[in-house]
């Protein structure tokens, strides 16, 4: 019987498929045309984001790390399953990764979603994001030592201490990629009376590393405030940085505070290995810099960032030794 994982992401949705052995990442979006008709999903929602017109709503059923609209993403869901199943879904079992920092009431939202979304669930087993991200990037999680998981991702970051299988300590902040996107359009708009979209600052952000190689800026076309006519013109890279140190900082401050209240002997442990970095946001150009010389230790960026939690599902559905660190809803607390 074919198994799935889950790590539904605020900006996309990662499922590992066992029968293929791949992981799949599409944007987590949904479009609905005059309140109740299925217009797009995935990507092609995304493509559509900030240029539809009223009567077609587009927007993100996951915010803040916990499932907002469960009505969309059951539909996301099982349209992602049914696609990847070619059409023909079949009785599965299912992995899904959620945060550790939210109620019980919202960890539970994640297994009636599998249960409710029509996709022939047979067995539905849960494991905490950072254990998968752990195992996603090669770490014995298992293991007494204690290991620092820092996931910074669309709209949230999650900052972990793992060790024996567990979380020992977890802090989810508000301080991500989204964050990093509405710095760049502030300081756009406040230095040159100039508006831009959230893709635009989404593909500044992800140029950043380019543009700061090559000593050029970033070409971004927007409103100008004053003239209200669409224009075009060139952001210096320092702007940009500049306008994300503040975010920056307030995610090393949290890292920090972890770190103080983390018990002596797994201190140790982390200041030997350092802090393991993932998420889509991770790469930001500076980032993993800024958190090295805050924190004073060292910073292993994932090779996989996006796909380190569909990846250490993979290795929990591949590998029955690692079933200890899933549970089923019953047994989470």
């Amino acid at each position: 019987m074919n198994s799935f994982g889950i790590d539904l992401g605020t900006n996309n949705i990662k499922i590992y498929n066992r029968s293929d052995d791949n992981i799949f990442v599409e944007k987590n979006m949904i479009a609905i045309e005059n309140k109740n008709t299925l217009f797009a999903y995935g990507d092609s929602a995304f493509e559509m984001y900030e240029k539809a017109p009223d009567n077609i709503k587009i927007s993100y059923p996951l915010s803040g790390g916990v499932i907002a609209d469960i009505n969309n993403m059951e539909t996301l869901v099982k349209y992602f399953i049914t696609d990847l199943e070619r059409g023909n879904v079949k009785p599965a079992d299912y992995l899904i990764a959620v945060p550790k920092s939210i109620t019980d009431v919202e960890q539970r939202a994640f297994y009636d979603l599998l249960k409710d979304a029509g996709v022939k669930a047979k067995k539905i087993m849960v494991v905490y994001k950072a254990v998968a991200d752990g195992l996603g990037l090669d770490v014995d999680v298992k293991n007494a030592q204690g290991v620092l998981v820092v996931n910074v991702g669309y709209e949230t970051t999650e900052i972990s201490i793992l060790s024996l299988g567990g979380i020992v300590l977890s802090k989810l902040i508000k301080t991500a990629g989204l964050k990093f996107d509405d710095a760049i359009k502030n300081a756009v708009r406040k230095e040159y009376n100039l508006i831009i979209g959230g893709k635009t600052a989404e593909n500044i952000k992800i140029d950043l590393k380019n543009l700061v190689q090559e000593g050029r800026g970033a070409l971004v076309y927007g409103r100008d405030i004053v003239k209200g006519l669409p224009v075009e013109r060139e952001i210096p890279t320092k702007l940009i940085s500049e306008s994300l140190d503040e975010s920056f900082v307030n995610i090393v401050d949290n890292v920090k505070v972890i770190l103080e209240r983390t018990p002596p002997e797994l201190s140790a442990d982390i200041y030997r290995h350092g802090i393991y970095l993932t998420g889509g946001a991770s790469q930001v150009y500076g980032f993993a810099q800024k958190l090295a010389n805050g924190t004073g230790l060292k910073v292993n960026p994932s090779e996989n960032p996006i796909t380190s939690v569909a990846l250490g599902l993979s290795k929990i559905i591949k590998d029955d030794n690692l079933k200890s660190v899933t549970s089923t809803i019953e047994g989470m607390k």
